[in-house]
């Protein structure tokens, strides 16, 4: 759909990432009609490698395509902790069978690009979808009888309901606060290779992390195990500094970082692609997610660390939230977003804050920290899974919020 001129429509979803996508299938399945924009010219995802906890192939069960993500991703057997000084293990997730016994849906790794171009797929099958790309939201207005839209080219929305899957960026965040981005001071270096490539000897079954002082190390298969991807984390000290784009983070800064450490990480670490590297950034946790007939998802609502793996969890979570609620509450909006809030802002936040203190465990350097942090994961067993049931198990059945400190959580 490319004409421009005024649109009135019923739910309109802005952002068509995995979040905004997932979003406007997850309604459509309810049979409510959903239009989605998104400002560039094609649907693509930047980045490589996605981990999918039981709490997301769940929902991706729910909204038709957990088959078509389970043939292109690839199945781990375990997730282990390295580290990255010496080489030694320090804990371990036992996964595979045992995992999905447990909560009854499998963890998955897999490439980005291939998830988005599912709920593509599934998107552009379903009649009651509407796509367009092109549109760069630039104004938006509520009403208490509706929300008016504009874009940058002229185009303009009238819409019941609007749903802001429009990333760490949103322009949609603007209604609710005006905050920034918050810097970790970290950046990451991350890529892919055929798996025949690897620099070093990899089990294709295995998801490996190798935490040092302030740098960590994620390496697991993609793309049916077909792909090795790599992502290679680091403090910068020019990217703290405000040192200019051209000079920060550099690949040079990169091989210094890990110059101390063991020789497959720092191998694996000097064979990921230098042509660009990505700060990581989160935002504070908001006191909102709804307001009235607008209300954010994913990272646009709840932008956390990646140390936990839940960013686009948590936006499939918010997705057939969002389609719930929406459906209970078909002639109610208002009711329908704040009854989303109430569900989803406490395990969302919750998320959002552990990520923090989560990702200051895996990067220390204090000696006696390091020690009682490394005595406290050796003396728990691969296949405890007591520490994360709050994550991964089906919250209509399990407790909504940790039980445990994020420091003894594997």
């Amino acid at each position: 759909m490319t004409d421009h001129g005024h649109h009135d429509v019923r739910t309109l979803v802005v952002g068509g990432g995995i979040g905004g996508l997932a979003t406007a299938l997850a309604i459509a399945r309810t049979g409510r009609p959903v239009h989605l924009v998104e400002q560039a010219p094609a649907f693509t995802e930047v980045g490589a490698g996605l981990q999918l906890g039981a709490n997301a192939t769940r929902v991706m069960d729910r909204l038709g395509v957990l088959g078509a993500v389970e043939a292109v991703a690839v199945h781990p057997e375990r997730a282990v902790m390295f580290d990255a000084r010496n080489g030694e293990k320090l804990t371990g997730l036992t996964l595979g069978s045992l995992y999905r016994q447990r909560y009854g849906f499998p963890y998955l790794v897999m490439h980005r690009s291939d998830l988005l171009q599912i709920l593509l797929d599934a998107c552009l099958a379903e009649p009651l979808i509407t796509l367009e790309n092109n549109r760069t939201v630039i104004e938006v207005a509520p009403t208490a009888d509706d929300v008016l839209l504009k874009c940058a080219d002229g185009t303009t929305y009238r819409a019941d309901v609007v749903l802001g899957a429009d990333g760490l960026h949103s322009r949609l965040r603007r209604l609710f606060i005006d905050d920034e981005p918050v810097s970790s001071g970290y950046v990451a270096y991350r890529g892919t290779m055929p798996i025949e490539d690897a620099t070093t000897q990899v089990d294709v079954n295995d998801i490996v992390l190798w935490v040092g002082p302030r740098l960590h190390l994620m390496q697991y298969p993609v793309r049916a195990g077909a792909l090795y991807n790599q992502v290679a984390v680091f403090y910068s000290k020019t990217f703290a500094a405000g040192v200019p784009d051209s000079d920060r983070a550099t690949p040079d800064e990169l091989d210094e970082a890990y110059a101390a450490t063991v020789d497959p990480v720092r191998i694996s670490a000097a064979s990921i692609s230098r042509t660009r590297h990505w700060p990581l950034f989160d935002r504070d946790p908001l006191e909102h997610f709804a307001q009235g007939r607008v209300a954010l998802l994913g990272d646009a609502a709840h932008p956390m660390l990646q140390v936990l793996g839940q960013g686009a969890c948590q936006a499939l979570e918010d997705a057939v939230c969002l389609a719930g609620v929406l459906d209970e509450h078909v002639d109610n909006p208002v009711k329908a977003l704040t009854a989303y809030e109430q569900l989803r802002l406490p395990r969302a936040t919750t998320c959002q804050r552990l990520a923090r203190p989560w990702a200051d465990m895996w990067h220390l350097a204090d000696p006696v920290g390091l020690a009682l942090r490394d005595r406290a994961f050796r003396s728990r067993a691969d296949d405890d899974y007591s520490d994360v049931d709050w994550l991964y198990a089906d919250p209509t059945g399990q407790p909504a919020t940790p039980t445990t400190s994020p420091e003894t959580t594997p």
